[in-house]
């Protein structure tokens, strides 16, 4: 279903553009206001994560943004009441981005019947490695989910293909080693992406360390979707809900 949209999309657009917001940061209502700063911008795909109190793939933005969305009084049940709002009103895919404690805790079957009850149409959990993730992926199959698997520099070619077996929507590639949010060289690329397209005929994401128009420009033909999640939040620190459109609009291509 997610692959199909991101297909059908990409009819019209050399590139796509997924972005990424922290669930009730700075609040619930500018979530909701962020949301549709990006849509009107014309954002193609959004992850909505559901902050977590350790998010181990998330650099200091991110990470800032998870500690005061829970210091404000983000729980996972106000994160799947607005996510399903966010689905119902905007007109393009969202998924969740969080971490394995958090289907776990809640129950993997009731995570992933919410999710699809919801609206969105997969998840990415980061911190679960594929091959240990057959209950919780078993529950999202029985739900029409797409489980979100990661490919990184460090993964073998003979992963990749393990990987990609298993990987539905699409696949997301990470710029690089560490955490989001610092600055990549994605001229140096080349050859990491191709052996990405190599592995799998789904959809490519590629993000960590996406700033810019340039960057983004240096991704075309490369990869199908652009992710920008780290300079999103900077901007809302510094200039409010009301820079993010505008920054937006300069990405889009």
């Amino acid at each position: 279903m997610l692959e199909a949209e991101i297909r059908k999309r990409r009819e019209t657009k050399d590139i796509l553009l997924m972005t990424h917001i922290v669930l009730g940061y700075p609040s619930f209502d500018e979530s909701r206001r962020i949301v549709e700063a990006m849509v009107q911008a014309g954002v193609d795909l959004i992850e909505l994560q559901i902050p977590f109190s350790e998010p181990m793939a998330d650099g200091p933005v991110i990470l800032h943004a998870n500690q005061k969305a829970l210091a404000a009084g983000s729980t996972v049940d106000k994160c799947f009441e607005q996510a399903a709002s966010l689905a119902k009103e905007f007109p393009i895919p969202f998924v969740f981005m969080s971490y394995c404690n958090i289907a776990y805790a809640r129950g993997l079957a009731r995570f992933a019947r919410e999710t699809r009850e919801a609206g969105l149409y997969g998840a990415i959990i980061p911190d679960l490695p594929f091959e240990e993730g057959d209950e919780l992926f078993g529950e999202m199959a029985k739900e029409s989910l797409d489980p979100i698997f990661i490919f990184s520099p460090n993964t073998s070619e003979a992963r990749m293909k393990a990987i990609a077996s298993r990987a539905r929507g699409f696949v997301y590639c990470v710029a690089r080693k560490g955490v989001t949010g610092a600055s990549t060289e994605f001229a140096s690329l080349d050859g990491y992406l191709a052996r990405c397209r190599a592995a799998t005929p789904l959809p490519l994401a590629l993000g960590f360390g996406v700033k810019d128009r340039h960057d983004i420009d240096q991704l075309v033909g490369k990869v199908d979707l652009a992710v920008v999640g780290s300079e999103t939040i900077r901007v809302v620190d510094t200039q409010g809900v009301a820079g993010v459109k505008p920054f937006i609009e300069s990405l889009v291509r």
